[in-house]
């Protein structure tokens, strides 16, 4: 699925740093860490009527991630908060938005990859424009596997949030040659990991099965989906996931905030029946849709 462009986005206004500017105008420096290096973290916030969804959540992730990547001078949550707040609002956005939330290493004294070289502090984009979910739930997607490894611990740990994107780019890249949706990737020992950009949930006979976080990134959703199976007493496991068991799960779905909750229909060219017995894909969604309501960051305007 391809996103377009929507006109309401042509005047929109982003804060970069410590201002708004308008979207012709909002630039980072050709000196700034996220240029230099990809050295970013980052957030995918979703705004519903009136309020940001789980965005204490997303905040604490940011700062965790921009702390494992020993960023100096990392803004306050407050002040990341009022900058969202200003954003939406010079935007006149209280429904239906995705918010992009960056935070850079910030601007270097001159080019190069040691961050001593990074003195001005951090630098904070906040781009909100109005979009919506990037999958169709009612139609589900259709995905196949990548050769490409997501990444290890050992490598570079998807605990953080980090803008270095290259090998999730190279997968939906194969996704996209092959005609599909999106693509699996899997662990260094051919475990199933996630998605290029949304974690993967699977049933099998009334149990909900999920990959371990070691090779993917333990998301939002994900979590929520797993407070959510607690909640309504569905059996939930973390566990090591071959293809073959996606191959012949009863039901199999995505999770994330740009995807919301998404069933998978076929993966490798098997069609998944997502048709079991238990239809947990349907429960958790409606309790998903509750929580919509019940965990949003009010708006102050």
């Amino acid at each position: 699925m391809l996103q377009k462009f929507n006109p309401h986005n042509q005047d929109i206004h982003v804060y970069v740093g410590d201002r708004l500017y308008p979207r012709a105008e909002a630039k980072v420096s050709v000196f700034d860490s996220s240029v230099q290096g990809g050295d970013a973290v980052w957030e995918g916030l979703r705004v519903y009527e009136g309020g940001i969804f789980c965005l204490d959540r997303h905040l604490q992730r940011l700062i965790d991630s921009a702390k494992a990547l020993c960023f100096a001078k990392i803004p306050t949550k407050d002040f990341v908060k009022q900058a969202i707040f200003k954003t939406l609002e010079a935007n006149k956005m209280r429904s239906d938005t995705h918010i992009r939330l960056t935070l850079t290493r910030g601007e270097k004294i001159t080019s190069g990859m040691d961050p001593r070289l990074n003195q001005a502090g951090c630098c904070l984009i906040v781009l909100a424009e109005w979009k919506p979910p990037v999958y169709d739930n009612d139609r589900g997607i259709r995905v196949i596997t990548s050769s490409i490894a997501r990444n290890s611990p050992q490598h570079l740990d998807s605990k953080i949030h980090h803008n270095n994107l290259l090998n999730n780019i190279l997968a939906k890249i194969q996704a996209n040659v092959a005609g599909v949706d999106a693509a699996v990737m899997l662990d260094a020992y051919g475990f199933v990991a996630e998605l290029n950009d949304t974690n993967l949930f699977m049933v099998k006979e009334g149990k909900l099965f999920t990959p371990h976080t070691d090779a993917c990134l333990p998301g939002i959703t994900r979590g929520l989906v797993l407070e959510i199976a607690n909640e309504l007493n569905i059996p939930a496991q973390e566990k090591n996931l071959s293809l073959t068991e996606f191959y012949t799960a009863d039901e199999v779905f995505a999770t994330g905030t740009m995807g919301e909750l998404t069933s998978v229909k076929e993966i490798d060219g098997r069609e998944i029946a997502n048709n079991s017995q238990h239809q947990l894909l349907l429960k958790i969604a409606e309790r998903f849709r509750q929580l919509n309501k019940e965990l949003i960051e009010p708006l102050p305007f």
